[in-house]
């Protein structure tokens, strides 16, 4: 009877080894889905603060190339 039983060896077993087991691979899946879905949704949803534009320029706030960042209007500085 000890002879029927016997360890399995040879790729097969490697090969069983080597690949995560399902519940993994689908959360990992699940994880994938759901951060495209959120990226949809916030590309589709647009800036959510006034003034923000495209990162294309780089060139501080609003893109206009004068690269200030006006922070004093946010404590209630006044110039």
């Amino acid at each position: 009877m000890d002879e029927s039983r016997q360890n399995p060896s040879g790729a097969g077993a490697v090969l069983r080894r080597a690949v995560p087991p399902p519940a993994l691979c689908g959360f990992l899946l699940l994880l994938a889905l759901l951060f495209t879905l959120s990226y949809a949704v916030g590309a589709a949803a647009g800036p959510v603060a006034p003034g923000m534009h495209g990162t294309g320029t780089g060139t501080g706030r609003g893109g206009d190339g004068s690269g200030t960042d006006d922070m004093g209007d946010m404590h209630g500085g006044s110039h």
